[in-house]
């Protein structure tokens, strides 16, 4: 099985998990979030290691081993990317799978358990689609809960209409999806929240850096990772001007 086939099925599984999990009717929407995240992560934790036992691993769900440091290749995961999203069984969370060589997401996949009415989607490197052309206006995905101020001034610079959406994922799988346009975002993740994403999206010849335009670089020290800018490539340089002319 090659990593790209790999990461799409470990991600498709502990999405099927964590929609067993959610189907019981059993715990309250706290609790669910924690049994989610627990299920999920043993299930791709104990995969990775048996399936890649020389890679490095890092996870949001568990105890960082530093370990990792010394490895060229180093699988990143969010089993639920959007815990809130999960537990109130709405369609914008995910499951995220990457790997980053060398510090570069080279492959990864993102599966969105809730889409298409709960049939499910997986999104993969080793497997893009052509993403739908762009509509004249842009379109710019934001938190639903609390769009930030830059994205939002951005949008507005853009005239780009505002598309609230839940998790990390998948807004970034909005893009990819020709949902939306421009994933922009200014207030700090870590590299679980998006490794797998940037490498899809790079794979569907999306543009993935950070918002000054450097590259994303995995597998370090410190895993937060201050910006993230998702969008077409013939985007960029007006998110960039914009975002220039805000911080003037």
């Amino acid at each position: 099985m090659t990593d790209g086939e790999l990461a799409a099925h470990l991600a498709q599984v502990a999405g099927q998990l964590l929609l067993t999990v959610r189907g019981c009717g059993m715990l309250d929407l706290g609790a669910l979030g924690k049994a989610g995240d627990a299920t999920a992560n043993q299930f791709l934790i104990h995969a990775l290691r048996q399936q890649r036992p020389d890679d490095g691993l890092l996870s949001e769900e568990e105890k960082d081993n530093p370990e990792r440091l010394s490895k060229e290749r180093v699988w990143i995961v969010d089993p639920v990317d959007g815990t809130r999203e999960y537990g109130e069984s709405r369609e914008d969370w995910a499951v995220h799978v990457g790997l980053a060589v060398n510090g570069d997401p080279v492959v990864g996949a993102v599966a969105l358990p809730g889409a298409d009415g709960g049939k499910g989607l997986v999104l993969r490197t080793d497997a893009p689609a052509a993403v739908p052309p762009a509509p004249a206006r842009l379109r710019m995905v934001v938190s639903r809960t609390r769009p930030a101020r830059e994205a939002v001034a951005v949008a507005d610079a853009l005239d780009a209409e505002l598309v609230p959406m839940g998790s990390a994922g998948a807004k970034a799988m909005s893009i990819v999806r020709g949902q939306a346009d421009i994933y922009l975002h200014s207030g700090g993740q870590y590299e679980w929240d998006s490794c797998a994403p940037a490498a899809v999206a790079r794979a569907h010849g999306l543009h993935a850096s950070r918002l000054d335009g450097s590259p994303l670089v995995y597998n370090q020290p410190d895993t937060y990772m201050p910006d993230l800018l998702i969008c077409r490539v013939d985007h960029v340089a007006r998110v960039r001007a914009a975002i220039a002319a805000i911080d003037a």
